[in-house]
């Protein structure tokens, strides 16, 4: 089986689309892994491709950018050299380029297409080349369900619609992992405010969807109980000219907590040290999530996560951590399941739901199952 792979980005959400982990278990199984993307041929990712066996090639296809229809001839010549069984897209600009290079293209045989939906995409006419095609796989039941109730505003209809959650690397996000000692040691050099304290960690940037506000709530509603929370929030200290950005801090100065508050920066490499090290992690995005990555790297590390009873939140916890839902979006509501955690110390048991391992098995089932005569999915693969 030839599995040829579009995306926009290696690195963009890599851990939510487990590229390099799918086409290990391509090769692995005796299949061949073609991967078309942005990055050169010379970054570090394309050579880790190559090396676990997939073949690379460089096409600019970058997202919401007209250049990228350059790329329809030279992917079409890709498309009639390897003549894939299966072609996959991972968003809507490669989906488009695969459209117009597919009119014309001399094959043999025309391949399936299957393409993922990884969040609540408007159905407009940017969004139909991802939706016509022979599968979508959605990340989650909540982006499922949105897509199936929103299908009347568009004519294109795939033909079949298929949910596979993302997943976590077991063996990267282990479960009960304790950071090193020279981890913490480095830590409490750099931010010394974070010795002796309850971390409450916000795995997000500021934004107008993130919901850093509500931090503001749970600080000033329980740092006189608990004088010793401390909130680490995975954001820039110096993002000038950003109005919502400066508007946090300067609620935050204006009610006295900014020595309650960290920041430590978006591009970090030690993500799973953070994870596993917060007391909390909080989930607490205003729109809602589609995946949650961050919760469910969470959770697999055992540390506890309050989130909002909504979308991918919901879809995570109740199965594995129902005490951390916040089932009023009040703040009241939040603080009392906060206050219960740090009173109340528990932690998640270990799952395998939710896993990389599964994500990949149920892709593949998707692609052995399209490659057969008249394929039949389930909308939920059990």
């Amino acid at each position: 089986m030839k599995v040829m792979r579009l995306l926009s980005s290696l690195k963009h959400d890599e851990s939510e689309r487990g590229i390099f982990h799918l086409g290990r278990a391509l090769v692995k199984q005796g299949n061949q892994s073609i991967i078309v993307a942005s990055a050169d041929n010379d970054h570090d990712l394309v050579k880790r491709l190559e090396k676990e066996g997939s073949i690379y090639h460089q096409l600019e296809m970058k997202k919401k950018s007209w250049l990228s229809l350059m790329q329809v001839i030279p992917l079409r010549r890709l498309i009639e050299k390897y003549n894939p069984d299966i072609i996959h897209v991972h968003s809507r600009t490669p989906a488009w380029v695969l459209h117009w290079a597919l009119k014309g293209a001399h094959l043999q045989t025309f391949p399936k297409i299957v393409a993922t939906m990884y969040g609540f995409y408007p159905l407009n006419s940017y969004v139909r080349a991802l939706l016509d095609v022979d599968c979508v796989i959605t990340v989650s039941d909540s982006v499922l369900e949105y897509l199936q109730s929103s299908l009347h505003r568009t004519n294109s209809q795939p033909k079949n619609i298929i949910r596979i959650y993302r997943g976590v690397d077991t063996r990267s996000y282990p479960y009960r992992h304790n950071p090193s000692v020279f981890w913490l040691r480095r830590t409490f050099a750099e931010y010394p405010e974070l010795e002796h304290k309850k971390w409450l960690l916000f795995p997000s940037i500021i934004g107008a969807e993130y919901g850093q506000e509500w931090l503001i709530d749970i600080l000033g509603n329980l740092h006189e109980q608990y004088p010793n929370i401390h909130v680490i929030i995975m954001d820039d200290d110096n993002r000038t000219g950003d109005v919502i950005y400066e508007e946090f801090c300067q609620r935050l100065w204006a009610l006295d907590l900014t020595d309650r508050v960290t920041f430590i920066g978006s591009r970090r490499n030690d993500m799973r040290e953070w994870l596993a090290a917060a007391n909390i992690v909080l989930a607490l995005a205003n729109e809602p999530e589609s995946i949650g990555i961050n919760a469910l790297q969470a959770i697999h590390l055992g540390t506890p996560v309050i989130g909002w009873d909504k979308a991918a939140y919901r879809e995570i916890l109740r199965p594995l951590y129902p005490q951390g839902l916040v089932k009023e979006y009040k703040a009241l509501a939040l603080c009392r399941v906060v206050k219960n955690q740090l009173e109340n110390v528990s932690r998640p048991a270990i799952t395998d739901e939710f896993t990389m391992r599964k994500m990949i098995d149920e892709t593949l089932q998707v692609y052995q199952q399209l490659c057969q005569p008249e394929p039949v999915l389930n909308s939920k693969p059990k």
